[in-house]
């Protein structure tokens, strides 16, 4: 799997803040700590400066996570930052309304490695002074959100949440707007949709044995070699492995991507047609999954991308390759769907914001993916009846590109060889 590595320098340090969140520089997560002061609120220490006014009234507004009996250590955050959470630590207080991602790594203590296990998280959509309660569930190594289903404790914690407010780090501001920008197509009701019905997003998949094999009887059955036997090679070795499968319930659930991108019965040309331009797959995607709403598959684009670049899901950056192609070689579309393609371009200005110049170097242009991508989608959107204003939008943005990474989109394309197509079985070319 591979992970983005972003630091952040803190401009001041306060001892006092470790207490709640001590300095954490591990790689890959963003270092920030955090606190509000017994008789005024630590504005400063939320990432911006802020009116004592407004912050109270923040605080009044805002909503409020207690996470209470989280283990000193663990690395826990919400959207955009993470810290190491300290002894002191209940929650976290003045988080904006709207939608939000919770995320949390378990860890070792450091008399024993200090080893940080795997991420996982959820999104949470969030009310003007709502209060959601969770308990860590030790035996889990996750948070159990069923006491925020107990009103008479969820009322409880409120009358109390003056006295616990210097236990609460407020939420980090000075980010708010990235999130935005990377969540702004993103409703509840994508997000729910999307999500596993596990409810977590986990940056390992949780998968188990396809068949339990548990007695040398049952490997009989499957006409399996019994386990003492020797391999007598490295391709035997690998065949006795137990075939896995993800456990039920915590498979992110993507649209699925047509593989098929040619309606039934077409003909020789309309299916050399089909490979070349994506728009009937496109339709096929959007007709099933978001009839009423076709913009919302912008929301899917940004569901993925961050489960990959917060939550560390390689598959959801899998996912996120895969529905970009199918929207940046949707010629037809293109002509038809103009406002889909002008929100395509600000997602992906916001997403390409956010990764360093190298990360494409290293991981995606191995196969060249996205400059070929981007070129197709260039090539199209400034092609004959497309709308002026998707054409001069995806002008400014190809140089944009060009000036921020350097990529030369008018190259010619290893890849720009004739498309070779598998055609239906039964149909041949006269």
């Amino acid at each position: 799997m591979y992970y983005i590595l972003l630091t952040i320098k803190l401009r001041r340090v306060y001892h006092a803040v470790n207490m709640i969140f001590p300095p954490f520089r591990r790689p890959g997560t963003f270092v920030l700590s955090i606190i509000s002061g017994r008789k005024k609120l630590n504005t400063e220490m939320a990432g911006v400066d802020m009116d004592p006014d407004v912050a109270r009234g923040l605080f009044e507004e805002g909503a409020t996570l207690v996470l209470l009996g989280v283990p000193e250590g663990t690395e826990l955050g919400i959207d955009y930052k993470s810290w190491q959470v300290g002894p002191r630590f209940r929650g976290v207080k003045m988080i904006p309304p709207g939608l939000h991602f919770l995320h949390y790594s378990s860890s070792n203590p450091k008399s024993m490695g200090g080893e940080v296990g795997p991420r996982m998280g959820l999104f949470l959509s969030m009310k003007p002074r709502e209060l959601i309660l969770a308990h860590w569930n030790r035996k889990e190594e996750d948070l159990d959100f069923s006491p925020s289903q107990n009103q008479e404790e969820v009322e409880r914690v409120k009358e109390g949440l003056r006295e616990l407010d210097p236990f609460l780090g407020p939420y980090p501001y000075d980010t708010l707007r990235k999130w935005v920008s990377l969540t702004d197509r993103l409703t509840k009701e994508v997000a729910e949709a999307l999500q596993p019905l596990s409810g977590r997003v986990c940056a390992f998949s949780d998968v188990i044995p396809e068949l339990q094999l548990t007695h040398t009887q049952d490997r009989a059955e499957q006409n399996l070699p019994r386990n003492e036997t020797a391999c007598q090679s490295m391709k035997e070795g690998l065949e006795r492995l137990p075939r896995m499968k993800q456990r039920e319930g915590t498979e992110l659930r993507f649209s699925s991507i047509p593989k098929q991108t040619y309606p039934a019965g077409a003909t020789p040309a309309q299916i050399t047609q089909c490979s070349m331009d994506l728009t009937y797959a496109l339709s096929c995607l959007l007709d099933q999954h978001y009839h009423q709403q076709p913009l919302n598959v912008l929301g899917e684009l940004q569901f993925a991308f961050v489960c990959f670049l917060v939550g560390n899901v390689y598959e959801a950056f899998e996912h996120w390759k895969l529905l970009l192609a199918l929207l940046c070689r949707a010629e037809e579309a293109m002509r038809t769907h103009k406002e889909l393609f002008l929100g395509l371009i600000s997602v992906l200005y916001h997403q390409l914001g956010e990764i360093p110049p190298d990360f494409f170097v290293d991981i995606v242009s191995q196969n060249n993916f996205l400059t070929s991508t981007l070129q197709d989608f260039f090539q199209f959107a400034t092609g004959p009846g497309v709308d002026s204003t998707l054409r001069k939008r995806a002008e400014k943005f190809k140089a944009h590109l060009t000036k921020k990474f350097r990529w030369d989109f008018e190259a010619d394309l290893e890849d720009c060889a004739p498309v070779v197509v598998e055609l239906p079985e039964g149909v041949t070319l006269g």
